[in-house]
């Protein structure tokens, strides 16, 4: 019941806490966009999928991408669920350490953390770029 009612506290205060974060950010003195941040949400959640596709796919080709052979000996679905994980966790460049990528895996692990890197770089030129430049 506790744990309950913490979560739900907690989850409020998260709310809150962004709502008012992009209140102020939407404001006209802020070069901020609530399309841009949608717009790398989804870039994010497309890029992310992709590649949880592809390990997916190779795995289920017998190609080992991940030590332990996590994404050939569990549950289809467990699988899919793994490989987007991993996915996120490249991606996001957080490298939690519990799935190791070997193998093919390595590489193109590699380049979509470089690609995790280089999207919120992109946004933000564009982002500064605009307004110093509007609508040319």
């Amino acid at each position: 019941m506790i744990a309950t009612i913490s979560l739900l506290f907690i989850t409020l205060l998260l709310i809150v806490s962004l709502t008012s974060f992009f209140r102020e950010l939407i404001s006209d003195n802020h070069h901020f966009s609530l399309t841009v941040f949608t717009g790398l949400l989804f870039l994010y959640a497309i890029v992310m999928s992709g590649f949880g596709l592809i390990y997916f796919i190779l795995s289920m080709n017998g190609i080992p991408l991940l030590a332990g052979g996590g994404l050939q000996q569990e549950a289809l679905l467990n699988r899919i669920g793994q490989a987007i994980y991993f996915s996120g966790v490249t991606l996001l460049t957080v490298g939690y350490g519990d799935i190791i990528p070997i193998g093919w895996g390595r590489p193109i692990a590699l380049f979509e953390a470089l690609i995790g890197y280089t999207i919120p770089a992109a946004m933000f030129v564009r982002v500064i770029y605009g307004s110093k430049h509007p609508a040319e």
